[in-house]
């Protein structure tokens, strides 16, 4: 387990080592792993107060839980990057877990689960600027466009900044697009193969220029013709169950797709230890 006093004797005496521990990180000498893939864990969940993992609605509370999971996951062999908020990347660089490691720093987690203003969402953590202060490969948004609520143009406008300003910078921008729809006072993503064509074009259009743009996309039906919908590479995102790891192995057929970036079914497997799960993730690659 992480030792949280010493995390909380830094945060609260020493701020200034988060940034000395960003500048000292060892970075990756490449975006891939030895697998010439990238393979990712997603750790960005609970700043949008997205805490349920399985049927735990506050699985990802406990923080120094958390911490484990993840450095358990970073150590395992071909897991080469972790995306993330600052308050998790910080208390990992604090802990030395991302040294060589492909960093992705979260960007817009305004739009608040179950909230009225979910799909205006909100750049609130990091910005291009801060990626590259701190030296990470990149920035990773979520794009979810909702044809009724009118929220969706501010953050297609914010997401088209952030491209073009991680591209100035030459950092991947990660862009995870949905098209969504509100279904009883919730917004639910449209996992159809249409409705992935159409947001992943959208999504491919955004900022000055796509030379630094990647796609985060789920498993849908007909996957060939979903990935044939763009040039730009793809990672694929998680899915849940036993049936998760077929659909990532087929996806991962696919010439545009690059890796994947996977989070809470790896740290919170349904069955066996992270590391199971988190090499037997890395075995598809």
């Amino acid at each position: 387990m992480p030792d949280l006093d010493d995390l909380l004797d830094i945060r609260t005496r020493r701020p200034a080592a988060i940034a000395a521990a960003a500048t000292a990180r060892r970075k990756p000498a490449s975006l891939f792993g030895p697998h010439d893939k990238l393979m990712i864990i997603a750790a960005d969940h609970p700043a949008r107060g997205a805490l349920r993992a399985g049927d735990d609605p506050l699985a990802m509370a406990n923080r120094v839980d958390l911490l484990d999971r993840i450095r358990t996951a970073l150590a395992r062999p071909g897991v080469n990057g972790v995306l993330g908020t600052p308050d998790i990347l910080e208390d990992l660089l604090l802990l030395g877990a991302l040294d060589d490691k492909v960093v992705i720093g979260s960007m817009n987690r305004g739009g608040l689960a179950g909230t009225t203003f979910e799909i205006d969402d909100r750049f609130t953590a990091y910005d291009a600027r801060s990626i590259t202060a701190a030296g990470f490969e990149g920035g990773k948004m979520l794009l979810r466009i909702d044809p009724a609520d009118a929220g969706t143009v501010a953050t297609l406008e914010a997401c088209g900044a952030a491209v073009s300003e991680l591209a100035e910078r030459r950092r991947m921008a990660m862009v995870e697009p949905f098209i969504s729809h509100r279904v009883d006072g919730r917004v639910r993503n449209e996992l159809t193969t249409e409705a992935m064509i159409r947001a992943m074009s959208v999504a491919a259009g955004l900022g000055t220029t796509s030379a630094y743009t990647w796609l985060k996309v789920p498993v849908v039906r007909d996957m060939e013709r979903v990935m044939a919908s763009t040039t730009l590479p793809a990672l694929i995102l998680g899915g849940e169950g036993e049936a998760a790891y077929g659909e990532w192995r087929k996806a991962l057929d696919l010439p545009t797709v690059q890796g994947l970036v996977i989070g809470r079914s790896l740290l919170y497997p349904a069955r066996g230890t992270v590391s199971d799960a988190v090499d037997r993730a890395v075995s598809l690659l």
